[in-house]
């Protein structure tokens, strides 16, 4: 077996150095408290579904690691955080998941799901009620990392890296895993400069819910497939080239459903994308500034999240280490890079909204640490809320 400490990601997060504007016309600690709102479903909505009051007393986050590299975490970390401050405390870990790098709940809120990102790839079904882990399934592919849960809670979703494959499970009423309903490998169009096969990187659900999207680093491409909601397979529709070595990573969509944005890994942009529900149809914009410094050292953009209200997006920068801040204009037809603020960690791996908008966290893998940000509902900008919390080799952090 391949050495999970020595593949791409892994190298680039281990080993790295260290206002402008675009528009795009339209073309045609524990587990949950007992009586916790049901979270938005992560497959279709990248930030809160909308403004709203925050929550009293501590929720639930929930950490992804690396359980195979020295210095890494030995499971799912627990912690919590506070809505209010900001305030992250507690620890605790949901151990005999390995490699678990991305995390992902079930809409009911019932079920978290990881990626155990090694050679042999596979996903993991975790009761939140219990914290018992109710089982893993192969993916067929290698290096998994990234998944998410179709909103209508039947099936998981998940991308291989390693063998730039995406794959669909069968949710079954518990929560648990069932079959493997359909495998796909990227074999078309050829690898872009500097790649030596597909990588696929995320797997989500359009918000018109009939379409699922596959971003891959390695084909320069996005893929958009119908999903069949009955048996669970995958019909190609449509693809979206990049320009070639852009290396696109994450896409985020507008909670209008007509755009999205596509952060670019590996020439350090990020891009306006307009998207046609009706046909699945995603098209690429021109390339906008991530907010990294020229003469700062290489940056690989990570992920992108919008506010529920759409007004606002934000940027994880890894080398330039901060979050770039955009204004969303136009009803989501353009990005204006607003500014960057300093994470207060090293290499920020993942970004994720709180439910309520209010706090956005960074998972900053380097350092081995999670930032917490205030959120201006009115200016989205982002104020500091305490000293970063200790997570060992943090890859990921999914507040509830």
């Amino acid at each position: 077996m391949k050495k999970a400490g020595l593949s791409r990601r892994r190298f680039v997060g281990a080993f790295a150095g260290t206002a402008a504007g675009m528009s795009l016309p339209a073309c045609d600690g524990g587990a949950p408290p007992s009586g916790a709102p049901t979270p938005p479903a992560p497959a279709t909505v990248t930030g809160p579904p909308s403004p709203s009051t925050t929550p009293s007393g501590p929720r639930p986050l929930y950490l992804g690691t690396y359980t195979s590299v020295d210095g890494g975490g030995e499971g799912i970390g627990l912690a919590s955080y506070d809505p209010a401050t900001g305030r992250i405390s507690g620890a605790g870990v949901i151990g005999g998941v390995g490699d678990p790098s991305f995390l992902a709940v079930h809409p009911d809120g019932r079920t978290l799901y990881a990626v155990n990102e090694r050679e042999d790839g596979a996903v993991t079904a975790v009761r939140l009620s219990d914290r018992e882990v109710l089982g893993s399934s192969a993916t067929g592919g290698s290096s998994p990392c990234h998944l998410s849960v179709h909103p209508g809670g039947r099936f998981l979703l998940s991308a291989d890296y390693g063998s730039g494959s995406v794959a669909v499970h069968r949710i079954e009423t518990s929560g648990a895993l069932g079959e493997r309903t359909d495998l796909v490998t990227h074999s078309d169009p050829a690898p872009g400069p500097g790649q030596q096969g597909p990588h696929a990187h995320q797997f989500i659900t359009a918000p018109d819910g009939g379409h699922v999207l596959a971003v891959d680093l390695g084909t320069d491409t996005v893929y958009t497939y119908r999903l069949d909601e009955k048996a669970g397979t995958l019909t190609e529709v449509s693809r979206a080239t990049a320009r070639a070595g852009a290396g696109p990573r994450h896409l985020a969509f507008h909670p209008g459903g007509r755009y999205a944005y596509l952060a670019n890994e590996l020439d350090d942009t990020v891009t306006v994308c307009a998207y046609e529900p009706g046909s699945g149809r995603l098209t690429i914009g021109d390339p906008q500034p991530t907010g990294s410094e020229p003469g700062s050292g290489t940056n690989y953009p990570a992920q992108l999240v919008v506010t529920g209200d759409g007004r606002y997006a934000y940027l994880a920068n890894r080398g330039h280490d901060s979050v770039a801040r955009y204004a969303v204009e136009e009803d989501g037809a353009r990005l204006r890079l607003l500014g960057t603020v300093p994470v207060g960690g090293d290499f920020p791996r993942h970004v994720a909204l709180s439910p309520d908008g209010g706090l956005l966290f960074t998972a900053n893998q380097r350092s081995g640490d999670v930032s917490v940000f205030r959120v201006d509902p009115d200016s989205g900008e982002l104020r500091p809320a305490g000293e970063p919390f200790t997570s060992p080799v943090a890859v990921c952090a999914l507040p509830l």
